[in-house]
């Protein structure tokens, strides 16, 4: 069911939210042992959520607008009577001291937090194989990844073991995981979702935002999180009041779409990606939109920029975890000095080492101006080609992904694992917003395929009306995860 057929269900009394926690904690027990989500999951919690939203109910209470609707919660999310770990040892037995703003806004509107998902250690990774401890499989064939640094969180969702889930997006870490498990998942516009509560990697790139199985749960949960105006704990955050399912159904009439023709014939994307692109073109252009070609000239500068900028703010981050104040200690120090050194070494995985030592060396004197100043010169050009493209069309569609689902350890060289977020991390460079929309099943592998709209700054409102276009004209060729390739399992709904 639907985000809105729960809560609707919930309100007229069709079943309790009780009923729904149970049977999304039911759809774990069965699942999670092949798909592996969630890193903790949290029972006391969601029926104690539960039982509340219950008893407003019975109280002749009104109920909140996602009353009852079981959440997944990326595992760098505070939430207060959980663990928060980023899938690090470092911090793998932290404890929640307070409760993410994002989280809370969730949590007010009426969902269930049924627990933490799994992600890439410090969201540092596209596949969710950097987790210190365990891989998360791909629904759709359990050989394959989810993508990352969300791939939890996408995964729960694709699975049925949660309705909705949040994700970070830091250079396509919503978008690309949503992409590969036939799920949608928005990275709303810079500033537009409070970060108080989230465990930085990059803090002018990294976002928060809503995965679901279709536009509308996600608009709703955008609503959700817009809520309360601005969070004055976070000093980048703004208010943004749009409704953003009121026009979710108006149609794309008159809405001109940019195409970037050096995208579509990028090295490295797959032929059903592409035809996936151009098919959702298409299908815009039958609704009504109009089709332009633009060029953001600076693009091919994208990937660079942000495995310079990217590093170097983890890097700066990520010098608190000292293994002296919390986190991970090491038992065998001596003294101070092998106190930092012993539980850094011992407390980060593989990938968070090499991104904080090549932030250190970026960050470094004589290395500094070469390097860093020079990516945040790309940024700015980056970020101008944005701003005229946007006065030529109303949205940009483009692959979310350059390929389906690949199988694990596919992607073995570091270089190639971070070419598969090319679409996507240019939009985190700019700061303005982006979604993916499954369109169906790939002809060649028979995995799901994403594409992506991206759109200007604050235009987080309008993009979901494009993507509900696109999502409609799609609506015949979508499924659900099916037996075959490697599951054991069917991933039915939630309740």
């Amino acid at each position: 069911m639907s985000a809105t057929e729960i809560s609707a269900g919930i309100v007229s009394g069709s079943f309790s939210a009780r009923e729904v926690t149970e049977a999304s904690l039911a759809a774990i027990a069965a699942k999670d042992t092949q798909v592996q989500a969630y890193i903790q999951v949290t029972p006391e919690l969601a029926c104690a959520q539960a039982d509340a939203l219950d008893a407003r109910r019975a109280a002749g209470e009104s109920l909140p607008p996602l009353a009852g609707v079981p959440l997944a919660i990326k595992d760098n999310m505070n939430l207060v009577g959980s663990r928060t770990t980023c899938a690090s040892r470092m911090l793998e037995q932290f404890e929640s001291p307070y409760t993410a703003t994002c989280v809370s806004r969730m949590l007010a509107a009426g969902c269930i937090p049924m627990g933490k998902v799994n992600m890439d250690e410090f969201a540092f990774g596209s596949t969710t194989e950097n987790s210190a401890f365990k891989p998360t499989n791909n629904p759709w064939d359990i050989t394959r990844v989810p993508g990352g640094s969300s791939g939890g969180s996408a995964a729960a969702v694709a699975a049925g073991e949660a309705t909705l889930a949040l994700g970070s997006d830091t250079g396509g870490s919503i978008r690309q995981p949503a992409a590969l498990c036939g799920i949608v998942g928005m990275k709303p516009s810079y500033g537009a979702v409070s970060r108080y509560g989230v465990t930085a990697f990059g803090s002018s790139l990294d976002q928060v935002g809503p995965m679901g199985r279709s536009v509308t749960d996600v608009a709703h949960a955008m609503n959700a999180l817009l809520a309360g105006g601005k969070d004055p704990l976070d000093g980048t955050h703004y208010a943004l009041d749009v409704d953003c399912t009121a026009q979710l159904a108006e149609g794309v009439d008159g809405v001109r779409v940019g195409i970037i023709p050096a995208f579509m014939e990028a090295e490295g994307l797959s032929d059903e990606v592409q035809t996936a692109v151009w098919e959702a073109a298409h299908a815009l252009e039958d609704a009504g939109a109009t089709l332009i070609e633009v060029d953001l000239p600076h693009l091919d500068a994208a990937i660079a920029a942000y495995y310079v900028i990217g590093p170097s703010e983890a890097f700066s981050n990520l010098a608190r975890f000292d293994g002296i104040r919390y986190g991970h200690q090491a038992p065998d120090a001596h003294n101070l000095s092998q106190q930092v050194g012993l539980s850094r070494s011992q407390g980060f995985g593989r990938e968070a080492k090499r991104r904080q030592f090549l932030g250190a060396y970026l960050l470094s004197s004589g290395v500094y101006d070469t390097y860093y100043y020079a990516a945040q010169k790309a940024r700015t050009l980056i970020m101008e080609d944005y701003t005229a493209a946007f006065k030529q069309v109303d949205t940009i569609l483009m692959p979310a992904c350059p390929r389906t689902a690949f199988k694990h350890g596919e992607l073995s060289n570091p270089t190639q694992m971070y070419l598969s977020d090319l679409y996507t991390i240019s939009l985190n460079i700019a700061g303005n917003c982006g979604i993916s929309v499954p369109v169906g099943l790939g002809k060649d592998t028979g995995l799901p395929v994403g594409v992506q709209l991206q759109g200007p700054a604050r235009g987080d409102a309008n993009l979901l009306r494009y993507a509900f276009a696109i999502e409609r004209a799609f609506a015949d060729s979508l499924g659900k995860p099916r037996l075959g390739v490697a599951p054991a399992f069917a991933c039915g709904e939630v309740a």
